[in-house]
Parts: C-alpha cells; sequence; structure tokens
C-alpha cells in the first residue's frame, strides 16, 4: 500500500498552480495577478516545517504575492521562474543532504513531470492533466487548490507520526 511508502519521505517539493491554487489567475485592473490559497493547506505546510520536514515551492510563474504567502508559513525555499523544474530540485536535495527518492513531488501539469519521475513519490491533484495523473504514485482525489498539499502532509506527517503532538487528539 502507497501508505507504507510515506515512511521515507522527508521532505515536499510543491508547485503552485494548479497545487496550491485551483489554477486560476485573476487579473485587475493594474495588471496584478491574484491567487486563492487553501488556508488548511497553510496550516499543514507551517506544521510540517515546524516539526522539521524541509518544503520546496518550485514554479515557473513570477508573483510577489506567492512569494509573500509563501515565506509569510515559514516557506525558505521558495523559487520562482525556473524554467528547469529537475536541475533546481535536485540542487536543494544535495544542499539539504536528501536523496531525491526521499522527496515528495507534487505537480497537475506537464513541466512537472521530470521532476515526479524523478523522486520516491509523485502526487497529482485530481484535476491535474492526463499525463500527470498517468505517472503519479498516487492521484488524490482532491482538486488544485481544495486541500491536496494538506491531505498529502497530513498523510506522510501521520504515517511518521509526527502530526501530532498531543496524545489527547489522537483518540478523537
Amino acid at each position: 500500500m502507497i501508505l507504507t511508502e510515506f515512511k521515507s519521505i522527508k521532505a515536499f517539493v510543491l508547485d503552485v498552480d494548479g497545487v496550491l491554487t485551483d489554477g486560476t489567475v485573476q487579473v485587475n485592473e493594474d495588471g496584478h495577478q491574484l491567487r486563492t490559497f487553501n488556508i488548511k493547506d497553510g496550516y499543514a505546510m507551517q506544521l510540517a516545517i515546524k516539526r522539521g520536514y524541509p518544503i520546496f515551492i518550485i514554479t515557473g510563474g513570477g508573483s510577489i504575492g506567492v512569494e509573500k504567502r509563501m515565506r509569510g508559513l515559514g516557506i525558505s525555499e521558495v523559487h520562482s521562474k525556473v524554467s528547469d523544474k529537475l536541475s533546481k530540485m535536485t540542487e536543494l536535495a544535495y544542499a539539504y543532504k536528501l536523496e531525491l527518492n526521499q522527496l515528495m513531488y507534487i505537480g497537475d501539469d506537464v513541466p512537472d513531470f521530470s521532476c515526479m519521475k524523478s523522486v520516491g513519490i509523485a502526487v497529482s491533484p485530481a484535476d491535474a492533466v492526463e499525463e500527470i495523473k498517468k505517472i503519479s504514485h498516487y492521484v488524490s482525489g482532491l482538486c488544485g487548490g481544495k486541500g491536496v498539499v494538506r491531505e498529502l502532509i497530513e498523510k506522510v506527517m501521520k504515517v511518521q507520526g509526527s502530526w501530532y503532538e498531543d496524545e489527547t487528539v489522537k483518540s478523537i
């Protein structure tokens, strides 16, 4: 079962649009792009960081708002305007002394393909493109921006026993 394989995950690599967001970009009259993030994803990312899991954001887009949101959650590795995601991911894994098979990558579209083929566990949201769902080890029942990141971080941390700090909550 895939949950057993979650025990080997030590870090999360996330795309932004279509994973942390639903892929919709609104543009206001000034030309500023607006995205919507799921607060439950944010909670899980903060908790993962607090418990020692590195989170790497690697996106082809370039948005100051996205960078501010991620850094506000405590994520220091936010990489925007990346054209070669695999090279960036490999560089980050090396810097953190991680093997690629210890990474979980959550992606939704063709630019994520090479990274997803290279990691221990590749995950896609329910609304990912077919090419990505076909190579995913796990396809979430949730769409991008609707809690898929929370779902996976929580599953990994629960399998590893690091999700709950208070033993009384476990019994609920």
